[in-house]
């Protein structure tokens, strides 16, 4: 049996749709080379020249093996083999080892962490966003 081929382009495209960010916001930080089309292209490749999958890895904050390795297949067939009818995800835990009020505060400070992380990334939009415009000249 002949080894599955990962596709570079697609694994970019999955992770850039999941942390929400368009085309035209990669290729504005992927430099001056760069504009939506080019990136749509540069999705749709199987094989990424690695000097790219550097820069794109860095811009997004995703390990480079993470483009070059994940298989959307394998992960799935993971996920539907781990969460099974007879999985330890669907067992009913009556006595649960942890307090409810720290599970409580745990969540509270994970709530305040999200939104800690949502503002420093609406602040790197709008940095982003005043360098676009000063380029354009507005």
């Amino acid at each position: 049996m002949s080894e599955k081929k990962i596709h570079q382009g697609r694994n970019i495209k999955r992770f850039r749709e999941m942390l929400g960010i368009k085309q035209e916001v990669l290729a504005f930080d992927l430099g001056e080379d760069w504009n939506q089309k080019k990136i749509s292209l540069l999705e749709q490749k199987e094989s990424i020249e690695s000097h790219i999958l550097k820069q794109v890895s860095a811009i997004l904050k995703i390990p480079v093996e993470a483009f070059e390795n994940f298989d959307e297949e394998l992960a799935v067939n993971v996920i539907s083999n781990t969460f099974g009818d007879n999985c330890i995800g669907y067992q009913r835990n009556e006595n649960p080892n942890f307090h409810p009020i720290d599970k409580l505060v745990s969540l509270h400070e994970e709530k305040i962490a999200l939104y800690e992380r949502m503002l420093a990334e609406k602040d790197l939009m709008m940095d982003r966003l005043a360098k676009l415009i000063e380029g354009k000249g507005v």
